[in-house]
């Protein structure tokens, strides 16, 4: 199991330095199978922090400040507040849902109307909002922001970089959550942790250099196709659960 994890780990890594989104989407749903939810999640935010970290490291220069400013910070509040009425009002329901939306920002970047809506100003405030609010309360932010993101017709280390460092303040924010209800399970879980560290590090290291020779297009479709395959991954799991 452990071998598996980190393969996965190397993956979800390398994905997500590429499309700033893929930690906690690829591993929970595995670690889940051997840990509960719960658990899981309080597992790979640790990972998550040090590959985020890492990320934002390399992609420090490429951070749309203004970008950050209007749209990160209202994702990560937005994101926040969700994710505290997220026992409360969480629903299968809500997965669809966000899932759908995902399969049409992705469809819609594919097929070439996505790029003919380009938020800014208020709008962009409103979509970082409105994005982390709902990642936030169905438990799966990465995706809805880069997603979001792609409307604000930023250069690809730009999404990247701006999507990480919002990433960043969330992780800073519930990683200290998640030590004080669930420290004693990520203790126990010590030997996986430091799998999953190890394997999202090496993944971020194949990944970024990746990112920077990827031709804007490709980025853009590739990054449309990934959040595309989340929504339909969504979905799925609500059908067979």
């Amino acid at each position: 199991m452990l071998i598996l994890l980190g393969a996965i780990a190397v993956a979800a890594g390398a994905v997500a330095a590429v499309a700033g989104f893929g930690i906690g989407s690829l591993i929970t749903p595995v670690l889940a199978i051997e840990l509960g939810t719960r658990t899981a999640v309080a597992v790979v935010a640790v990972p998550h922090v040090v590959a985020t970290a890492l990320r934002l490291w390399g992609l420090r220069a490429s951070i749309d400040r203004g970008v950050l400013l209007r749209f990160g910070l209202a994702s990560a509040a937005g994101g926040l507040a969700g994710a505290v009425l997220h026992a409360r009002f969480s629903s299968p329901a809500l997965s669809v849902v966000l899932g759908s939306l995902l399969v049409l920002a992705g469809v819609l970047e594919l097929t070439g109307w996505g790029p003919k809506l380009v938020l800014s100003g208020a709008m962009a405030f409103a979509a970082g909002a409105v994005s982390g609010f709902f990642g936030g309360l169905v438990g799966n932010q990465g995706g809805i922001r880069s997603a979001a993101l792609l409307r604000l017709d930023v250069p690809r280390e730009a999404l990247v970089a701006t999507a990480t460092a919002t990433a960043l303040l969330v992780d800073a924010a519930r990683l200290p959550v998640y030590v004080f209800s669930s420290g004693q399970e990520i203790l126990d879980a010590a030997p996986t942790v430091m799998i999953l560290t190890l394997g999202v590090i090496a993944g971020t290291l194949i990944g970024v250099p990746v990112l920077r020779r990827l031709p804007e297009l490709a980025f853009r479709r590739l990054l449309a196709s990934l959040v595309a395959a989340l929504g339909v991954a969504l979905i799925v799991a609500v059908a067979v659960s």
